[in-house]
């Protein structure tokens, strides 16, 4: 076995040894794309089991020579043009976000250290890790002062494992702690991420409940479309009737029956508010989350960067004991630069005393689960981080001051003398000093959080920090019920996560473990939850909630895991994606009844004309003014609408009390029609015309309820639609198989059957329709 190459500590590899690595291929792969390829979009959007059937269809109207009902054809081609523009267009806009959210990693080459994109990186390379990073290559850890690793994706568990040097390190696996040279010893298809299809992102959750539905009459409607269809233009052809009057028939049912409109509109209206989002330096990781979003009524906080703007400062070491401040300072400053942390809080210790040149023979980074970090210097081994996780016990005066003190908002960290660096508690631990660290509230804070709590939505605070300081905080913020606070370090190894849900919103002290107990308790009350967070910290808690939200500024383990990544680290944009991901969800839920009103109808027809004499009702092309105006294009337009309202999650019952009663209606009165037929003695032309138009106004009296509440837009969209409803009949009667209504004779019969069945409309739509179905529980 030939012995592996290793590039200088203070060298990397030079420019020519990483030009022959990418001549030999040992490069590494880019990540993978968030979106579909161009092509794909083509593929999946062309080549569906509908279009399969639209084109079947046509070709069995090509063979009647009808080629005006080919018209629906051209609906087809339109919308499913509609849908590939607007993923195409969202595609843009993630892929743009995508990069710019994407983490760098530092790389010593020809002995300079450069950020470079993972692509960037060949075998061989030193990397240079940290806490928060996420390694894209398997790598052998040539250095390190100590360093803890979440390495889940391979265990199951994520329990941290101390890596030394020369321990080998497995792609996607998350630093929790301390820092590391790292050279990479597999990359691309070789490491063990791409082997395991970038398993670290693979958290699944609940589908999206509103295109489960969709998918579920979908699939119902794929087994009846086909049998339904043969037995009609069977039972036609054993009638004795005209064959091209059975195939026109049997096709216009096919046709009535595909809620095709429904499907497009989902994906554009999903893909729309992507790209709106995008456009608001939101990235969206997966489109079916923007539905989770709009149904979340407990968004759970991490406090900084989120209610803080993230920016600590040191404001001064309170000392304990006979120990000057100066002296204090001095520890301090050789702590933090030997264990070499780089979060938040020892960048605003470094800023403020400074870094020293320190070698220390023994150091434990700071750690989430362990929340202390330690090294032994050339005074004694000292650590810094909560008093609860140093002590067992903390001293009463150091802990009545530490109350004192976090009351008034600081945040207060403990430095104390040990005589050994054990965990998850050091040895015999003194406390020498208080460090008081202050964090400013974001500048629209209030405003941010105000809005959630007028849109229904619980505010829950999670935070690592003393809950005091927490709470003291939440409530200067003004989030509800700040003063119900709770250490998480005092409540045992087995907490009730149940009743602490019920009882508090302020959670301090809270370890990864805990989070994730929390939000899971939150969820089996029957909430749906968000998780906000930034840091490895959080990534327990972010794979199991139902809406996950990263800051670009965070960790990448948290950015390749959440569903939303928030470009600016702006929490205030988070008012938008709320709004959005409601206006998306509730308007398809009320346009989405305007659909299956067509295919409801269309079922129903088709099982009764299976056993009638008479030709089924429709032509394909009549249907064509039904469907494109008073379904299609106003719906178009009112799914684009401000609607913020609290997902109500009754999608099938909001559908079927507009849909149903409009079916129950069409089917009705069409049999009325064919029975006025039958004793005029009028054609098939004049029934099926009368037919239509019944048809559209039912259609158009759902269209006015769907639409409500009616503002100048809507009430204009309707009004254009019904006027150019009557152009149809008026004007392009014959272009549609319709006969013209001027006839005295016709009038007759259709002027007192409008006037007498609007009333009618308006009584079975939506009060005795509304009434029975109210009464039926729906899933």
């Amino acid at each position: 076995m030939t012995e592996r190459y290793l590039p200088p500590l203070d060298q990397g590899l030079t420019a020519v040894e990483v030009k022959q690595r990418v001549a030999d291929g040992l490069k590494n792969d880019p990540l993978p794309p968030l979106t579909r390829s161009v092509k794909q979009i083509f593929r999946d959007n062309l080549l569906t089991l509908f279009n399969l059937i639209n084109i079947l269809l046509g070709g069995l109207v090509l063979f009647t020579g009808s080629y005006k009902n080919l018209l629906f054809l051209g609906v087809v081609i339109f919308n499913t043009g509609i849908g590939i523009f607007q993923e195409i267009r969202s595609k843009r806009q993630v892929d743009k976000l995508a990069l710019l959210s994407e983490a760098q990693i530092n790389v010593l080459r020809d002995g300079e250290l450069t950020a470079m994109h993972q692509d960037k990186i060949v075998q061989d390379d030193l990397l240079a890790i940290g806490r928060g990073d996420q390694l894209p290559v398997d790598g052998l850890v040539r250095e390190t002062a100590g360093m803890e690793v979440d390495e889940s994706q391979i265990t199951g568990e994520s329990t941290p494992i101390i890596k030394n040097t020369n321990d080998q390190l497995v792609s996607g696996s998350v630093i929790l702690g301390g820092k590391a040279i790292v050279q990479a010893t597999k990359v691309g298809s070789g490491s063990f991420v791409k082997q395991l299809a970038h398993s670290a992102k693979q958290k699944r959750r609940s589908a999206s409940q509103l295109l489960i539905i969709i998918n579920r009459i979908i699939k119902v409607l794929t087994f009846a479309i086909i049998p339904l269809g043969a037995a009609l233009f069977v039972s036609a052809l054993m009638r004795g009737q005209d064959q091209n009057r059975a195939i026109l028939g049997t096709v216009a049912s096919m046709v009535g029956m595909i809620p095709e409109g429904l499907v497009l509109l989902t994906s554009v209206a999903l893909a729309a508010g992507a790209f709106t989002l995008g456009r608001r330096h939101v990235l969206v990781r997966e489109l079916p989350a923007i539905e989770a979003l709009a149904r979340v009524d407990v968004l759970c906080l991490d406090k900084t960067g989120t209610i803080t703007n993230g920016k600590l400062e040191l404001d001064k070491v309170e000392a304990i004991g006979s120990r000057s401040t100066d002296e204090l300072g001095e520890t301090l400053a050789q702590l933090v630069s030997a264990t070499g942390d780089d979060n938040e809080t020892a960048t605003a210790i470094k800023n403020a005393l400074g870094t020293p040149t320190v070698t220390s023979p023994e150091v434990l980074p700071f750690s989430s689960g362990r929340k202390w970090s330690g090294a032994r210097l050339a005074t004694g081994a000292y650590v810094m981080g909560a008093p609860e996780f140093i002590f067992d016990n903390v001293p009463a005066d150091v802990k009545q001051r530490i109350q004192t003190l976090a009351a008034q908002g600081y945040r207060v960290l403990l430095l104390a003398e040990v005589t050994a660096l054990t965990a998850p508690k050091p040895t015999n631990p003194e406390a020498i000093g208080l460090i008081l660290i202050t964090d400013e509230l974001r500048p629209r804070a209030k405003d941010t959080f105000s809005f959630f709590a007028n849109q229904d939505v619980a505010l829950k605070v999670i935070s690592g920090d003393n809950p005091v300081t927490v709470a003291s905080i939440a409530g200067r913020a003004g989030i509800d019920g700040a003063d119900q606070l709770v250490d998480m370090s005092q409540v045992g190894a087995e907490p009730d996560y149940d009743r602490l849900v019920a009882d508090y919103n302020v959670f301090g002290r809270v370890t990864p473990q805990q989070k994730q107990g929390l939000i899971k308790a939150y969820q089996t009350a029957g909430h749906t939850v968000a998780m906000t967070g930034d840091g490895v910290n959080d990534l327990l808690a972010l794979r199991q909630s139902d809406c996950s939200i990263a800051m670009a500024s965070g960790s990448e383990a948290t950015k390749s895991l959440a569903d939303f990544v928030l470009v600016d680290s702006n929490f205030d944009a988070m008012i938008n994606v709320l709004n959005e991901g409601r206006r998306v969800i509730n308007n398809i839920e009320r346009v989405a009844s305007l659909y299956l009103i067509k295919t409801m109808y269309s079922v129903v027809l088709t099982l009764i004309f299976i056993f009638m004499s008479r030709s089924y009702p429709f032509e394909p092309i009549q249907l064509t003014p039904i469907s494109s105006l008073m379904v299609g294009i106003p719906t178009f337009f009112l799914a684009l609408q401000p609607n913020y309202a609290r997902i109500a999650g009754r999608f099938m019952k909001q559908v079927m009390e507009v849909a149903a009663p409009a079916a129950v209606c069409v089917v009705g009165y069409i049999l009325v029609i064919l029975a006025l037929g039958t004793q005029f003695g009028l054609s098939f032309a004049t029934t099926s015309t009368l037919s239509v138009l019944m048809t559209g106004l039912i259609s158009l009296n759902a269209l006015i309820m769907v639409a409500r509440p009616l503002n100048r837009f809507k009430i204009g969209l309707i009004a254009l639609m019904a006027g150019l409803f009557a152009v149809v009949f008026l004007l392009f009667g014959p272009i549609f198989s319709l006969v013209s209504l001027l006839n005295w004779k016709l009038a007759l019969i259709y002027l007192p059957l409008m006037i007498s069945v609007y009333p009618v409309f308006i009584v079975v739509q939506e009060g005795l329709g509304k009434r029975i179905l109210s009464r039926i529980r729906w899933r």
